[in-house]
């Protein structure tokens, strides 16, 4: 188990070495979302290569259809 703070919410993600696993986790994979670690964005490309640290914090961010 790996502790982050996901959207503002500290979570214990089990298995979780990339931001690819934490989108496939929550249910995000293959969907249009923005991905920010420790502040900085983080290209879609990039998902599955860059690696988390314990407390590291996400901001995951989709897109609201509708109006």
């Amino acid at each position: 188990m790996m502790k982050l703070k996901i959207n503002s919410e500290i979570r214990e993600v089990p298995e979780a070495e990339t931001i690819l696993d934490v989108l496939k986790q929550m249910g995000y994979e293959g969907q249009p979302v923005a991905v920010a670690l420790n502040g900085d964005f983080v290209a879609r490309s990039a998902y599955a290569q860059t690696d988390l640290s314990e407390n590291d914090e996400l901001e995951i961010v989709a897109p609201i259809v509708g109006g």
